[in-house]
């Protein structure tokens, strides 16, 4: 079946945002009496949401305030503010998606504000237009419902979608939306990604010879 849509997480497939907002978290709740490395954050609630993250730092000891969402948002905002990396090849691989007239979209379970902060700079938010869709405006993954709208919106079948995710909570989203999913790593560790039945990836040009898009050579 021919590949008609792609569809990406943001954070951790497009830009290198968790090493960033991890630290930002870690900081934070040692300030309200938990102390957490960045490694364990990366752990403990990747692919999450941060109302999810406020839970289970509470269930660990974490005084946290009714108002801590916001508050996290605002340091995370300001700290993505200052520039993340896109991941290599992703604008070319973009191109060549556009070439062939397959179509894109983003589901993410961060927040609007967050991905157009740290998918503006490089020009990502555009390429994307309305086809940007957040868990805080639809149920969160892992449940796919993210996915089922974009192919909705697109008007393809499971059989014509592929999902990129960096994350196990992410990708469940994609099984269980019936697409075909990657899993992507670029370190090639495949450590959080082990837990779940996902064709795993380090690169969007393996991406692309997989599903049959052609990119030009390095």
């Amino acid at each position: 079946m021919t590949i008609k849509l792609v569809i990406f997480d943001c954070d951790g497939v497009l830009v290198d945002t968790e090493p960033t907002t991890n630290i930002v978290i870690a900081e934070n709740l040692s300030r309200y009496g938990l102390e957490i490395s960045f490694e364990e954050v990366d752990t403990l609630f990747v692919g999450g949401t941060m109302a999810g993250v406020m839970t289970t730092a509470r269930d660990m000891g974490a005084t946290l305030p009714d108002g801590w969402l916001e508050e996290i948002y605002s340091e995370m905002f300001a700290a993505l503010s200052k520039g993340v990396e896109v991941f290599d090849d992703v604008h070319l691989f973009l191109d060549q998606l556009d070439a062939a007239g397959i179509a894109t979209a983003i589901a993410s379970n961060g927040p609007p504000k967050k991905m157009a902060i740290s998918l503006t700079p490089s020009g990502l938010i555009g390429r994307f237009a309305d086809r940007v869709y957040s868990g805080h405006d639809y149920i969160p993954k892992p449940d796919p419902a993210m996915i089922h709208h974009a192919m909705q919106i697109a008007g393809v079948t499971p059989a014509e979608t592929v999902f990129i995710d960096d994350s196990p909570t992410g990708a469940s989203a994609g099984i269980a939306a019936g697409v075909r999913t990657f899993g992507f790593d670029p370190s090639g560790s495949f450590a959080y990604l082990a837990r779940v039945d996902v064709e795993k990836v380090r690169s969007m040009r393996e991406i692309a010879a997989l599903i049959g898009v052609v990119m030009p050579p390095d």
